[in-house]
């Protein structure tokens, strides 16, 4: 089992004949998925998703990929495959595409339906190519040939790549419903096929590496659903991604059962569901769906409202009802539903919402306490069961933390793909396939890239860590006015504390620190403003540090006159 090394510097020129693929995003990390694959001067991308922030990043909106890797070379871009239509596959594509407009988008019907209406908001028209299974289609140097898979949305595609330097198949997400809600099971003959033909190299889902056994089939929730729809006498509410089309059938089929009006909740939400409705992949009585503004004139036991926010996102729906921010009112009674799994590094964000909706009364049904959610990702039985019948020359796990890829790399060894070609790569590692080996080359820069309101890529680690300090520590602004002849004192010191806990009257005792030592300063001839703030900085960060064990910003003002 091989995996990348801090050292690694470029790749060299990939070899006459070689395949490299280089992941942007996805490795180490649940989402920001993006891997590049390279062939006689021509790339393929496969996904262009984005990655939610953690509480370590305030202010950030999304985490794009690094694409300044393949910046220059854009016009080598043949096309882009999107496996799904989840947003951590589908979400990075307009900031790509503000790059270079005519980038080909090739992917199922649902896929591109819902990433063109993301991209009617950039004012970008694509140029797009429908496919579904069992299609074979030939963009650039790469001949592909699609594959059903069944995962949480409908009309998911793994990909067989096939290029002189061998075959490579990318599972994208899935798992493996035997009893899928729409009837279309991912399909193991054609991947067995693809087995016997040979698999030179297999990119599998990691997610759900870790977990043994089977995922339960989707329709195992229904059964909840109805139970807690029995027992609810009041509005229920229920929280899922807004592209979980599967998920909402189900709630919209116990709704219509328990005679209930339904109404969504949220911009995406509403988009997303009128795509899946106008294209028959959501069946929907005629009289179900209601307008938000009617809920009024409706009793509460006749109400389901469906809204985003299954990850305690501060501006979803479901966070700014449990902060009282939100036209509608949670209220003693009311039923919620967290009809989602919760994605690693959320589990505080969930938690908060859930109790902040029980404070005001709600009875909160989640993956804790009910089985509201199955996973759409293959769990390790599932995992054993495909390899088996894949037989890949090499194994590259995505899609996971480093625990997940790990694991599943493990899972590949126990059906005897050996150690040796089990690629644990991650983010930014180009793996060349030659002569039907996979191995590591190199590391490119793949860093994140943040946005941030109308700003992307502007905001760095640092600016992070400035804002973590602000609103861990807060700030301490330090005005004085010098003599630009002399250096000398004129007028001040005068500081502010803001967001610190320190009293601006309990600066008095900094104060003659400061003015000794920049009377000292002004003594050796120091008259450079930032020499001066430099200094100013290190006394009052001092003076706090020893006297309050507190660590704020400080922000020295330096007037010349």
């Amino acid at each position: 089992m091989s995996h990348p090394h801090p050292e690694l510097g470029p790749p060299p020129a990939l070899a006459e004949g070689g395949l490299r693929i280089t992941p942007l995003g996805g490795l180490g990390e649940i989402g920001r998925n993006m891997t590049v694959f390279e062939f006689g001067g021509k790339l393929l991308i496969v996904d262009c998703g984005v990655l939610f922030p953690e509480e370590e990043q305030p202010g950030v909106d999304l985490i794009l990929p690094d694409f300044s890797s393949i910046r220059d070379r854009l016009d080598d871009v043949v096309g882009i495959i999107l496996t799904h239509g989840h947003e951590d596959h589908i979400g990075a594509v307009p900031f790509l595409l503000r790059e270079k407009e005519d980038i080909p988008l090739i992917g199922s019907k649902l896929t591109l339906a819902l990433i063109e209406a993301k991209l009617q908001e950039h004012r970008i028209r694509p140029y797009a190519l429908e496919v579904k299974e069992g299609d074979r289609e030939r963009i650039g140097p790469f001949d592909c040939e699609f594959v059903a898979v069944n995962h949480s949305i409908p009309d998911a595609l793994a990909v067989a790549i096939r290029t002189p330097a061998g075959m490579v198949v990318v599972t994208g997400d899935f798992k493996m419903d035997q009893l899928p809600l729409d009837g279309r099971l991912t399909d193991l003959p054609a991947f067995a096929r693809l087995g016997e033909e040979g698999i030179d190299l297999l990119l599998s889902d990691s997610t759900n590496a870790e977990v043994p056994g089977f995922v339960p089939p989707e329709r195992d929730i229904s059964q909840v659903l109805r139970q807690t729809f029995d027992r609810a006498d009041k509005r229920i509410i229920v929280a899922s991604f807004a592209s979980h089309v599967h998920r909402i059938q189900q709630v919209l089929d116990a709704a219509h059962e328990h005679r209930r009006k339904v109404a969504f909740v949220g911009r995406s939400m509403v988009r997303n569901m009128g795509i899946a409705r106008d294209l028959g992949y959501l069946k929907v009585p005629g009289d179900l769906i209601v307008d938000v503004k009617v809920l009024d004139d409706l009793p509460d036991e006749k109400v389901v409202l469906v809204c985003t926010g299954s990850q305690g996102e501060p501006m979803a729906a479901l966070s700014r009802m449990a902060n009282r921010d939100h036209q509608i009112r949670i209220v003693e009674g009311d039923t919620v539903i967290l009809a989602s799994s919760l994605i690693p590094g959320n589990e505080n964000a969930v938690y908060r919402v859930i109790n902040g909706l029980t404070r005001w009364g709600a009875n909160v049904v989640h993956k804790g306490n009910a089985r509201v959610h199955v996973s759409g990702h293959a769990s390790a039985g599932e995992l054993l069961y495909f390899y088996n019948i894949c037989k890949p020359r090499n194994l590259m796990p995505i899609h996971g933390e480093w625990r997940h890829l790990r694991a599943n790399a493990e899972l590949g060894q126990l059906t005897g793909i050996p150690k040796e070609r089990c690629v644990i790569a991650e983010d930014g590692v180009a793996v060349d396939l030659v002569n039907g080996v996979a191995k590591i080359a190199g590391k490119v820069h793949a860093g994140y890239v943040y946005v941030d309101g109308l700003s992307v890529g502007d905001i760095t680690e640092s600016s992070l860590k400035d804002r973590r300090i602000l609103g861990e520590e807060g700030i301490v602004s330090v005005f004085v006015v010098v003599d630009s002849t002399t250096g000398k004192l004129v007028g001040g010191p005068n500081i502010h504390a803001r967001g610190s806990g320190i009293d601006d009257e309990a600066f008095a005792a900094v104060i003659p620190k400061i003015e000794e030592g920049l009377s000292r300063s002004a003594s050796d001839g120091v008259l450079e403003p930032r020499q001066i703030q430099q200094l100013i900085r290190r006394s009052v960060g001092k003076w706090v540090s020893d006297t309050y064990r507190r660590r704020p910003m400080i922000l020295p003002v330096v007037v010349e006159v």
